[in-house]
């Protein structure tokens, strides 16, 4: 049984936990959290603590916490050469202090902790220093039943800016889309169907390839009409800018 210590009560901790608390090849010795009223519901089924001399001996210590306390904790931690990794996206493995092994377990996924995952369907990136700590890694993942990829830190780097483009700004153009819809009493859900397509089609296409609408076929009436219906400058803009892009890609090719 590989025994794992979660570090951290964000997001990705809690999802973290709550995939590994019915796994039978995975045994969460402890949970760390700075602030215990974040995890004090689950301390019938884990070990809890706030503090970091009280960690046990584990397979793999995972630092689920933000960006920036990386460093900062790993170095802090009572204890050297044993398997320590981070979850972030953009920080590179050499965030973590050398006075342990150092690695990565990235799951590749937006996190809210109301909202269910099924882990079996997430990549997780992998990166370490020594075969050893990789096959760890890698057993986890597959007791998890999870795609794995080795990814190095400066590949890690790239996904995660690729990541921002498909989720994070994605997301936004979501966000106003429904502020268009609501001004006109319209029920964003009539979208869904079409954000589902829209998305279902690059499994089978490549994206530049699934690229339709007005700004393919340099409809120039339809676009000016969308730019004078919005209500916003830098809604504007942004119309302005990515049919602009859309527009000067090279279409004679799909």
């Amino acid at each position: 049984m590989i025994k794992v210590i979660i570090l951290g009560s964000g997001n990705v901790g809690t999802h973290l936990f709550k995939a590994f608390k019915n796994n039978i090849d995975i045994e969460i010795t402890q949970w760390f959290s700075r602030d215990l009223k974040n995890i004090n519901q689950y301390s019938d089924v884990v070990k809890i603590t706030d503090e970091l001399n009280e960690l046990e001996v584990a397979d793999v210590y995972i630092l689920a916490i933000n960006d920036d306390s990386i460093n900062e904790l790993s170095s802090k931690l009572p204890f050297t050469n044993r398997l320590v990794c981070h979850t972030s996206g953009s920080k590179s493995i050499n965030e973590l202090d050398s006075k342990n092994r150092q690695a990565i377990f990235y799951p590749l996924q937006t996190f809210s902790k109301d909202s269910e995952i099924d882990f079996t369907k997430i990549p997780l990136c992998l990166e370490s220093f020594s075969s050893k700590d990789m096959n760890l890694l890698k057993n986890i993942a597959t007791t998890l039943n999870c795609d794995y990829y080795e990814i190095s830190s400066v590949q890690r780097e790239k996904l995660h800016l690729a990541a921002v483009f498909v989720n994070n700004f994605t997301n936004h153009l979501f966000t106003i889309a429904k502020e268009i819809t609501d001004e006109s009493n319209i029920d964003f859900n009539i979208l869904k169907p079409l954000i589902s397509e829209t998305v279902q089609k690059i499994y089978k296409l490549d994206p530049k390839e699934a690229q339709t609408g007005p700004a393919v076929r340099n409809d120039k009436e339809t676009i000016n009409k969308h730019i004078q219906d919005l209500k916003s400058n830098d809604h504007k803009q942004l119309y302005k800018l990515m049919t602009s892009l859309i527009n000067n890609l090279d279409h004679e090719k799909l």
